[in-house]
């Protein structure tokens, strides 16, 4: 497919796709959380996840790539991917999905306000400005709010740290010398380190398995195989034909329909509380992402990527 330079009708169906993807991916964790701890849960998805990814550069010829100058950044990234997993799953393990999902994707509110420190290109403009502080108020308010009979303080922290990591990873993956890699190789460096970190960590978390059920092992399996590796694979082919801006103005939709399927499908309180922090969010997340107007020369395909 030729590249595009808006969001037509295809583009829109498959990001909200991916999308309501992400959100139920939320919903899988907290069910499988049940059967599997969750740190432990969380290494072995990437454990999975490499040999799907390796499996899926072998059969596309793409070979690994240890380009000079990018192992310890590597390490790095892998290590930080770690935390943020932990912390995700974890999170997922002691609030709910609703609550998580609003926390967790104000990613790109973090990720706007490194990039404006150490990404020279990508400095503050006022619409961000404005939605850095949106979605600084919906995080406050989320976080602040008790009006959930399953809400904790620290499962919200957690998964306030997972969109932190988030952030950092995707900072680490544009600005460092990884940006030089293929982004599979990006993502072997992320699920490579992380599965050994991961597994080791889980020692530290009490038991591993608890009440498995096949239900937990499918969760297991739907999270290697189509959120980590498929889907995945399926953004990259996205980017790789939107602009990344367009691309981009879609991550709204993770928190609103987290917090729709944790409602539908687990039965979660939806407090005035959370619609409003989401509603903050939400704005703040579109703000963000919305692309200068002022610009009159058109954009290189180098600063789409």
């Amino acid at each position: 497919m030729e590249k595009k330079t808006n969001i037509d009708t295809f583009g829109a169906v498959a990001l909200t796709s991916f999308a309501f993807l992400l959100a139920f991916n939320q919903v899988v964790i907290k069910v499988t959380n049940g059967g599997l701890q969750p740190v432990f849960f969380a290494g072995l998805r990437s454990a999975g996840a490499v040999i799907c990814v390796y499996a899926y550069m072998r059969w596309r010829g793409i070979g690994l790539d240890w380009t000079k100058g990018t192992k310890r950044w590597g390490f790095l990234v892998g290590g930080i991917f770690a935390f943020e997993f932990l912390c995700l799953f974890i999170a997922l393990d002691l609030t709910t999905v609703g609550r998580s999902g609003v926390i967790f994707y104000s990613m790109p509110l973090w990720m706007a306000i490194l990039a404006h420190w150490f990404v020279p290109s990508d400095r503050m403009t006022g619409h961000k400005a404005l939605g850095l502080a949106f979605a600084l108020c919906g995080v406050a308010w989320a976080i602040l709010s008790r009006d959930s009979g399953t809400a904790n303080i620290w499962g919200d922290l957690a998964a306030l740290g997972a969109a932190i990591g988030w952030a950092v990873t995707a900072l680490l993956a544009k600005a460092s010398p990884l940006s030089k890699v293929r982004p599979e190789m990006q993502l072997i460096w992320q699920i490579g380190i992380s599965a050994p970190v991961l597994l080791i960590a889980s020692l530290f978390f009490g038991d591993l398995i608890c009440d498995l059920a096949p239900i937990h092992l499918w969760g297991l399996a739907f999270q290697i195989v189509v959120v980590v590796s498929a889907g995945f694979v399926f953004w990259l082919w996205l980017l790789s034909i939107y602009p990344a801006s367009g691309v981009a103005s879609f991550s709204f939709l993770s928190p609103v329909l987290s917090v729709a399927l944790g409602w539908l499908l687990l039965g979660e309180d939806v407090g005035p509380n959370l619609i409003g922090a989401l509603v903050l969010v939400a704005v703040g997340i579109v703000l963000i992402n919305r692309p200068p107007t002022s610009r009159k020369t058109s954009v290189a395909p180098s600063d789409l990527t």
